[in-house]
């Protein structure tokens, strides 16, 4: 049997797990996934430079280790002195690599860590806005209680103010996570965590469930807006007004189509008889980028698929499918993208 140089071995094991590396990155990569790496906000930064830290300590620690494999894997057929091992070279080597350089590393991981985590809990002190994030399976309720403004799946924040997130859950235990924004904290049932967000710039970050919570744990997204201050203002303003009665006569018959069916038992719409608290507040639902807590566009063609059968979309969810005539869903269509 053919027998094959160890060091032979570990350079062609070394190899292919590079190969394989690069592949994982590559797939990483794709998609319209969070930028982690691409801090825009002060959290986010803070976290990315504890993590290059520890990426850069933890390359050098396997580099020499690898470095001494290959070593010991090289020199392994020459025979051992009597008592090497405690001869003073090897006894230093021992000292310094096995005991003083880990425990000096450890302390530089150490001073890092604790002064992350004092910037990250003393910044949200600052704060003056307020909002409450609700975790539901599998969507996001958002209220912003000094406003009087209930929305879902989405978070809209003033650019350069800390914001102070309040986050619970009514069923499962879920994980907010804005990856470009700040790190993630856990939504507990019964219990309220508090943190905060701020981005350095306007744009739209893509937030998730960090904990699975269930079969569509995967499609429990967000997206968290960040915009000027003034604009943020103007958004308050438009989120506080009432919806306008529709005057289009198929959106009449939609609104009426609304309220005596069971649309009306699950959802709220201010203004209105609807007042269920089962799915999202749909008071300003056409304003909203998405459908089904960032599966779809919020588009006709997508509102319409999922108003028919959102198990197809979204199997588990709360919603069932409808029995809706071609008419009575151009109806409701129509009504739903007054709802701005």
């Amino acid at each position: 049997m053919t027998r094959h140089h160890p060091l032979r071995w570990t350079r062609q094991t070394l190899r292919y797990a590079g190969y394989y590396g690069l592949i994982a990155l590559v797939l990483v990569g794709c998609g319209d996934s969070p930028a982690i790496f691409d801090a825009a906000g002060k959290a986010a930064s803070e976290i990315n430079r504890l993590w290059w830290l520890l990426f850069w300590l933890g390359s050098a620690v396997y580099v020499a280790v690898i470095g001494y494999l290959m070593l010991a894997l090289h020199r392994r057929r020459q025979p051992l002195a009597e008592g090497s091992l405690l001869s003073g070279g090897s006894t230093r080597t021992v000292i310094w690599g096995g005991i003083v350089i880990p425990a000096l590393i450890l302390l530089v991981v150490y001073g890092f860590t604790v002064r992350t985590l004092w910037t990250l809990s003393a910044r949200g002190a600052d704060a003056e806005l307020t909002i409450e994030v609700i975790g539901h399976q599998w969507w996001w309720e958002v209220r912003y209680p000094d406003q009087a403004i209930i929305t879902a799946n989405e978070i809209h924040i003033p650019v350069g103010q800390p914001v102070r997130i309040e986050l619970s859950s009514v069923d499962v235990i879920h994980s907010f996570w804005v990856p470009e924004l700040h790190g993630k904290l856990d939504m507990i049932p019964g219990h309220t965590n508090t943190f905060w967000l701020e981005a350095d710039r306007p744009g739209e970050y893509w937030g998730l469930c960090a904990e699975f919570c269930g079969t569509q744990h995967a499609k429990m997204l967000f997206l968290a807006i960040a915009v000027p201050t003034a604009e943020f203002d103007q958004w308050l303003t438009a989120q506080q007004e009432m919806p306008v009665a529709p005057t289009d006569a198929l959106a009449q018959q939609g609104a009426q189509l609304f309220m005596e069916s069971a649309c009306a038992q699950c959802h709220a719409i201010a203004g209105t008889p609807a007042n269920g608290r089962l799915g999202p507040d749909l008071t300003h639902f056409a304003s909203r980028r998405t459908l089904a807590a960032g599966v779809l566009e919020n588009n006709v063609g997508n509102l319409g698929g999922w108003l028919i059968d959102p198990q197809h979309i979204k199997s588990g969810n709360l919603m069932p499918s409808t029995l809706l005539r071609g008419e009575e869903l151009q109806a409701l269509i129509a009504y739903l993208q007054t709802l701005e």
